[in-house]
């Protein structure tokens, strides 16, 4: 039979689970708003689903906090509720982003030509791909994961500040594009954010397999040591 202990840290990661694919969700469908698809939705959802994760957040405060108090976790244990704890202050800031990504979107009266002209929707679709790829490397403590998680963090960055260079050059030449731009511009900087954000949650995954605090810019350093 299993102690309160083990139910608790079970507890522990399935809520983290639940809450890191309604993250995944939030960043979809700002997503499909950002690129005019026929299947998004008004926003609506996405406030509903931050509410959850807002409650779900504080639930896992209590867990970590009850079993700190109660318990006396040692080594992977500890290192994974210490994790957890800060792996949610990660998925609560992909949630806000994504809400502003849509409050953005709908300032954005001729968005759709400037996502076009400037390859927007591939970029979108990487961190899409960086949410998906961060539950699964929480969930399988796969360090491959991690691993490919650095490497399109990396990517996304660098096709973000390309995208911001052009854009700008952009509203330079054309005084219509300025509004639009603007906003488009604070939208990529919101995508870049929440890159980094499934990149720390690599980080603390990395950190409760290994013991070891690792940068993701340092990654590529340490995987030629081994």
């Amino acid at each position: 039979m299993a102690s309160h202990f083990e139910i608790e840290l079970d507890k522990l990661k399935s809520i983290i689970e639940k809450i890191g694919k309604l993250a995944e969700g939030q960043v979809s469908e700002s997503v499909k708003i950002l690129l005019q698809e026929p299947e998004a939705a008004e926003g609506k959802s996405i406030k509903k689903t931050e509410n959850k994760i807002d409650k779900l957040d504080i639930k896992i405060d209590e867990i970590c906090q009850s079993i700190f108090a109660l318990q006396q976790p040692v080594a992977s244990d500890l290192r994974f509720i210490m994790s957890a704890m800060q792996i949610s202050n990660e998925i609560e800031r992909i949630g806000d982003l994504s809400i502003s990504i849509v409050k953005r979107s709908k300032n954005i009266k001729e968005k759709h030509d400037l996502i076009v002209k400037f390859n927007i929707a591939d970029l979108a679709r990487q961190v899409e791909l960086i949410t998906v790829k961060t539950n699964n490397c929480f969930i399988t403590r796969n360090e491959n994961t991690i691993g490919e998680i650095f490497v399109l963090n990396k990517d996304i960055r660098n096709n973000c500040e390309d995208a911001i260079h052009e854009i700008i050059n952009e509203m330079k030449v054309n005084s219509k594009a300025v509004v639009s731009g603007t906003n488009l511009v604070i939208i990529l900087k919101h995508l870049e954010r929440i890159s980094e954000h499934c990149t720390n949650i690599a980080e603390y995954v990395y950190f409760m397999i290994n013991a070891k605090i690792i940068k993701h810019d340092k990654f590529d350093d340490l995987r030629s040591e081994d």
